[in-house]
């Protein structure tokens, strides 16, 4: 039971907070309401499924990066507590569940599956060979809505693509602040962000012009979708995130601080713009 709880704890498996509200946005927007609780539930699935292979794998591929980085050296497989090899089975398992959950919503959705798994295995990869690594997992976590919306529409259209942008910005933006408190490690290591290629500033300034960018797509996605008038409720509530942001900032706290406050707020954002949009449905 505690190797169980202490994998959990190593994929984080609380972060998937951030991934399920967007998954269930597209599903909403394709349905143009709220699906059915079977396709939601195969939905949820094929979240946990994706988001459990991806930090499995994340964890494995880096595994001696974390080890030389104090801020994540006692993390589980870089301290060997747990077996590079049981992310191996966990990133199989996970990708299996992805299948399963797949073939259950819709057969353009196992089509695009070896998409899918591609990105979500070469994401850990990409800080080694370039600072957008960001966007790499922000289409990682774009994938979510854009393949609830594809499961239940079984097509794309401009308002499901909108939404995948959006998402791959959001993500991209609050991962740039979670690069900040690694800065000195990952110029030491070589590693690659926009913060440790383009300076501490571009990582305080960038965020807020992505979810910037985010509050637009948005906006624009709901408009190609049809969406009512309390949709846009939830855009109101991503100006206010910006803003959060901006004053978290200015305010000079302590980067660890800023980031668990950003991620705290970002979860909220999430789960109220589930909400709006469902009421822009209603």
């Amino acid at each position: 039971m505690s190797k169980a709880v202490l994998f959990l704890r190593e994929i984080r498996i609380e972060h998937t907070l951030f991934a399920l509200p967007f998954a269930y946005v597209g599903a909403v927007l394709a349905a143009r309401g709220v699906p059915s609780f079977a396709a939601l539930g195969w939905i949820t699935l094929a979240v946990l499924g994706a988001r459990t292979a991806a930090m499995a794998a994340n964890r494995y591929f880096d595994r001696h990066i974390d080890a030389r980085n104090p801020r994540t050296a006692r993390r589980a497989v870089a301290s060997g507590t747990l077996t590079p090899a049981s992310m191996l089975w966990a990133t199989a398992v996970g990708l299996l569940v992805l299948l399963v959950a797949a073939w259950m919503l819709n057969p353009l959705c196992v089509a695009l599956m070896p998409l899918a798994a591609l990105l979500l295995l070469v994401y850990p990869l990409c800080k080694r060979f370039t600072w957008g690594v960001h966007f790499v997992l922000g289409a990682v976590d774009g994938l979510a809505p854009l393949g609830a919306f594809i499961a239940i529409a079984g097509t794309v259209n401009l308002g499901a693509v909108l939404l995948f942008l959006a998402v791959t910005v959001w993500v991209a933006g609050f991962d740039v602040v979670y690069a900040l408190m690694d800065l000195p490690v990952d110029r030491a290591q070589g590693i690659n962000s926009l913060p440790a290629r383009f300076g501490e500033r571009s990582g305080r300034v960038l965020p807020l012009l992505l979810h910037g960018a985010m509050l637009l797509l948005l906006i624009g996605a709901g408009a190609a979708a049809g969406a009512g008038p309390l949709y846009y409720a939830g855009a109101l509530a991503a100006a206010g995130l910006i803003v959060y942001e901006e004053a978290l900032f200015r305010a000079g706290a302590d980067l660890f601080a800023i980031n668990e406050r950003v991620f705290v707020a970002n979860m909220i954002f999430s789960l109220a713009f589930l909400a709006t949009t469902i009421a822009g449905f209603a």
